[in-house]
């Protein structure tokens, strides 16, 4: 039962309400105390983008695809590695707090009748959202460059599934395993996760990689998830339809994975708790 697709999706369905809610809590919370608030979420990317293209468009004279009237690709090297750090936003968002996450709301485990299984699905909600304004900030950046906005953009909505199905399936996992082990925080957050981060395209084009290597770095399903996303909204070509078909399947199964162990496990949360 736990393996059915159909059973997962309704199951969620029916939490919708509740993942709004905690969403917004996260956000809040994100904010508490914070004189600005919700204006950080514009401010930030503003200013990453601005120190993104200084350091590689101006000292690094670093060049990427040509993008509009960019020609030399100096404001394309900017534009792209800050694509590659929104989608990266939202997966390390997600994972990166995974571990703690039930650890650290103790008050809702002992409620047997709460859904668990929804607090992981709130940290990926409201990194989301932050990387919502940074996607903002990078389609403003685009037109600035490009006169107009990407003809393929309107296909980046078909790289959304594969990005949230995999991020909600590892913090699922991640999540149940923090239960049992408290050191995972660090694994994850400060070993794997930055091991991920530089084995993911999102300083470099993945075309310029040596070929041995290239083969190993297209296993990562961030790879293809940052490269389609880049190719929708800024480059405006047709995303690689096979890598993204292969890698929204992989997220697929790693969500229903993941759903299914933390629904087994969870059961166990009160007695290790």
């Amino acid at each position: 039962m736990l393996l059915n697709p159909a059973a997962m999706a309704a199951h969620l369905w029916s939490l919708r309400g509740l993942f709004v809610q905690f969403t917004r809590r996260e956000v809040a919370a994100r904010h508490k105390g914070s004189v600005l608030g919700v204006v950080w979420n514009f401010l930030h990317p503003l200013m990453m983008l601005g120190v993104y293209t200084f350091v590689f468009a101006i000292v690094w004279q670093a060049r990427w695809l040509p993008i509009g009237g960019d020609e030399g690709g100096r404001g394309a090297f900017a534009l792209s590695v800050f694509a590659g750090l929104v989608m990266w936003e939202v997966f390390s968002g997600g994972v990166g707090t995974a571990p703690t996450i039930i650890v650290n709301n103790t008050n809702f485990v002992k409620k047997v009748i709460f859904p668990l299984e929804v607090l992981p699905l709130a940290q990926i909600g409201a990194s989301a959202f932050v990387a919502g304004v940074s996607l903002l900030v990078l389609l403003a950046g685009n037109i600035a460059l490009r006169g107009s906005v990407s003809p393929t953009l309107w296909l980046f909505p078909l790289v959304l599934p594969a990005l949230f199905s995999l991020t909600a399936g590892l913090a699922w996992f991640v999540a149940s395993l923090g239960v049992f082990l408290r050191d995972l925080r660090q694994i994850v957050s400060g070993l794997l996760l930055q091991v991920m981060f530089f084995m993911t395209p999102i300083f470099y084009p993945l075309e310029r990689v040596p070929d041995p290597y290239q083969s190993v770095l297209r296993l990562n399903p961030m790879a293809s998830i940052v490269d389609n996303a880049r190719r929708t909204v800024l480059y405006g070509v047709q995303p690689d339809w096979a890598s993204l078909g292969l890698v929204t399947l992989v997220g697929l199964l790693v969500m229903l994975l993941g759903y299914a162990f933390f629904m087994k496990s969870k059961r166990s949360f009160a007695d290790v708790i």
